[in-house]
């Protein structure tokens, strides 16, 4: 394990940083639970060991005990001193980034609840808010003060810092079970908002990084980094990067929910039409 020594308000402190070594994929084919099943797990062992936090871990990207101190751990990394503007998820536990990342000057984009909006995205630019970078970093308050986008609105994207249920050392990740997280970021790389080398990471607790293989499908997206609150393990991706929308692994009714996949839906089957 490689531990590096860095600066934090002035003073040495160890900010641990260890890479995984890529297991094979015999090491993982056998036993392999399902997401619902991994999540369920999970949910469970956060709420037994009590670092849950209010309103309790199940069926959401669970807030835990020391999700503060995954911010500043994240804030020693490259990935954020190299980032301008991020995409940051609207969970509670992530709460604290996205309050670091406005104070610090950077752009966030935060998806509107379920992308059920023509403007998907929620542009925080910290120039241009009337508030305080806590509250504007609440959901509520990003809903009050920041400035609902179209797709081409979006900038280009230097971080994305997703939410997660549970990760593994592969890069895998889980999350809350809505696909939203995943649609989110296939319409951004479709724009070319989010490129190949784009960095991936989560904040989690340590309880949420199973040693057990996580099913991975086409949409998913893996992860670069996993940030607890007394460490980075900065991860290489067994998996490859979802290239886009995945139509045929989308119900009609979920398209028909989100304005800007039916709005593409229509065109594509204008488009199929001989003639």
């Amino acid at each position: 394990m490689n531990r590096r020594r860095k600066a934090v308000n002035g003073t040495n402190r160890a900010a641990p940083c260890r890479r995984v070594a890529e297991k094979t994929w015999l090491d993982y084919v056998v036993g392999m639970r399902s997401k619902d099943a991994i999540r369920e797990s999970i949910w469970e062992t956060l709420q037994n060991k009590k670092v849950a936090r209010f309103p309790g871990a199940t069926g959401r990207i669970p807030n835990f005990i020391g999700a503060e101190a995954c911010a500043k751990r994240l804030a020693e990394t490259r990935f954020w001193k190299n980032a301008s503007v991020l995409k940051i998820n609207p969970d509670s536990p992530q709460r604290a980034i996205r309050q670091r990342a406005l104070a610090e000057g950077k752009i966030i984009y935060m998806a509107v609840p379920r992308l059920r909006s023509d403007r998907p995205f929620i542009e925080l630019d910290p120039k241009k808010l009337k508030c305080s970078p806590y509250a504007a970093s609440s959901i509520k308050g990003a809903g009050q003060f920041g400035r609902p986008v179209a797709l081409d609105q979006v900038q280009k994207i230097d971080l994305v810092v997703c939410g997660s249920v549970a990760v593994n050392h592969r890069g895998a990740r889980v999350g809350k079970g809505g696909g939203y997280s995943d649609l989110e970021f296939a319409l951004l790389t479709e724009r070319k908002l989010i490129g190949s080398k784009t960095p991936i990471v989560t904040s989690v607790h340590p309880l949420q990084i199973v040693d057990e293989e996580i099913p991975m499908t086409e949409h998913d997206i893996p992860l670069n980094a996993i940030i607890t609150p007394s460490e980075v393990i900065e991860v290489k991706p067994s998996f490859p990067r979802p290239k886009g929308i995945y139509w045929s692994m989308l119900p009609e009714e979920k398209i028909a929910e989100i304005p800007v996949l039916d709005m593409r839906a229509r065109a594509r089957s204008r488009d199929a039409k001989p003639g």
